[in-house]
């Protein structure tokens, strides 16, 4: 058969098994009520027009991004990469190793290494546009109760970039949770309300304490002093100052008992919190809620944003009627009375839901799993997307093939860009770090990895791109 018709097969067998996928096995994405399990009909998911048009780049990008154990298993996403490559490259032959190839395929693996580590940063590090949510229930408000910018020794976003990704992802207020300092995020909300940027989304300031536990102190203004206090006399200064006290991620086992913090004073827990796992222990989670409506203390989600890392993925929808007709500090008010008093009721925790939930037991075979779920969860237009991208593709690979531009030259050209987009990530945290030096060090040391990876990785690419390109030019000359 003719590698051509082989080609057209193959392109017909991939589109039968997308659609296939995606209508047949659909599982549709929705989002869910942490404390009921069940579905939240008042919200719909969003899908950015840059999504659907770049969906075969962006989609599995942000699907992975979203993996119930991201930091697991994209690693071994890039494993299998590597692996399929070397099982495929031609090295094996029926007489067993083919030398001449050998060589050319180690030096692949290298360069695919490297262009892995790049895609691994531009999932980390690129807020991408990612599916968001679609409020269409009469009061629910969104909120976020948990999040750091550049003023955190461990953000990596702007203040500006905040408000920014919260706009994009359909908040409607969110607190400024940085850690030992609120005073530049007072300067911020102060800089909002006299007008120097829109007011929604709403923002809000808070700061993480890190006493025996960490503790977000929600509502608090100029006056307010952390440093060398004890947990309760930071509950006490909180709550004379009008804010609330909720328990940060309680659950990694780090802190004291529930009860130290009930009998101090706290608000309220996180009951979920995404900022690294999706999920934490469910048997742990139970005992936590139950502990909370025992003792009427305010559930939230936690979603613990650095400015890197998984897409958004929880919100909390607070009910508070006539939001849109209500002034700045009303509005800061209300959230604060619900986050105090409750009841729960009016508080839902929603968790994005877009695959079926599994344990962290055997990750070794997910990112095929992975794969799978991600074009069950397609819709139409992003099946569209999918359809002429690899048609596209079929079509430029055969004017591609007259250029005789091989497989081993395309992955130099791919290489090269990979580490132009480390170096040039790298320079953009350099300019950063200069504007906040004194508050973090994030910027400082993710370009120390970043910036040297780079360049090494951009000087192996142009030595084998000489090798490659050039001598083969001289050959033929």
């Amino acid at each position: 058969m003719k590698r051509g018709m082989i080609n057209k097969y193959g392109v017909a067998v991939l589109l039968v098994l997308i659609i296939t996928l995606s209508v047949v096995f659909r599982f549709e994405i929705y989002f869910e009520n942490a404390l009921t399990g069940l579905p939240e009909s008042d919200f719909e998911v969003g899908v950015s027009i840059w999504r659907i048009i770049l969906e075969p780049i962006l989609g599995p990008l942000l699907f992975f991004n979203r993996s119930i154990y991201a930091l697991r298993e994209l690693p071994m996403l890039f494993l299998w990469v590597l692996i399929i490559y070397l099982v495929f490259s031609g090295i094996f032959g029926r007489e067993g190793f083919k030398k001449k190839k050998i060589g050319n395929a180690l030096v692949n693996v290298l360069l695919l290494a490297g262009i892995c580590f790049s895609m691994f940063a531009l999932i980390l590090f690129v807020p991408l546009p990612n599916n968001t949510i679609v409020n269409k229930s009469e009061n629910a408000v969104l909120v976020t109760t948990h999040a750091h910018t550049e003023y955190s020794h461990d953000g990596l976003i702007s203040q500006k970039g905040m408000w920014r990704w919260h706009q994009r992802n359909g908040f409607d207020a969110f607190f400024i949770t940085d850690h030992a300092n609120h005073k530049k995020s007072l300067e911020f909300a102060q800089a909002q309300r006299k007008g120097a940027f829109p007011m929604s989304p709403l923002v809000l300031v808070g700061q993480e304490h890190s006493g025996s536990n960490h503790m977000s102190l929600l509502g608090l203004d100029g006056a307010f002093e952390t440093k060398g206090m004890s947990d309760g006399a930071v509950m006490d200064s909180v709550h004379r100052h009008g804010g609330v006290v909720i328990i940060n991620h309680w659950f990694d086992g780090k802190g004291k008992e529930k009860e130290f913090y009930r009998n101090l004073g706290a608000d309220g827990f996180e009951i979920e919190n995404v900022g690294s796992d999706l999920y934490y222990d469910r048997d742990l989670f139970e005992k936590l809620r139950k502990f909370c409506s025992e003792n009427d203390l305010i559930m939230v989600g936690g979603l613990d944003f650095h400015g890197y890392g998984r897409a958004c993925s929880v919100y909390n929808a607070l009910e508070i009627p006539n939001w849109n007709t209500m002034d700045p500090d009303s509005k800061e008010q209300a959230i604060l009375t619900l986050l105090k008093a409750g009841p729960q009721e009016k508080i839902r925790i929603l968790v994005y839901k877009d695959r079926p939930f599994y344990t962290d037991s055997n990750l070794w075979f997910r990112p095929f799993l992975t794969v799978i779920d991600y074009f069950r969860t397609l819709n139409l237009f992003q099946v569209v997307s999918w359809c002429f991208w690899v048609l596209l593709f079929s079509f430029l690979g055969k004017r591609i093939n007259t250029l005789k531009v091989d497989f081993n030259q395309r992955i130099i050209i791919l290489a090269g860009i990979s580490a132009l987009f480390l170096m040039t990530l790298a320079l953009v945290y350099y300019f950063k770090d200069k504007n906040i030096r004194g508050y973090s060090d994030m910027y400082s040391e993710y370009m120390v990895i970043l910036g040297p990876v780079g360049l090494v990785f951009l000087l192996i690419t142009l030595l084998v791109g000489y090798r490659r390109f050039f001598k083969s030019i001289h050959k033929t000359a």
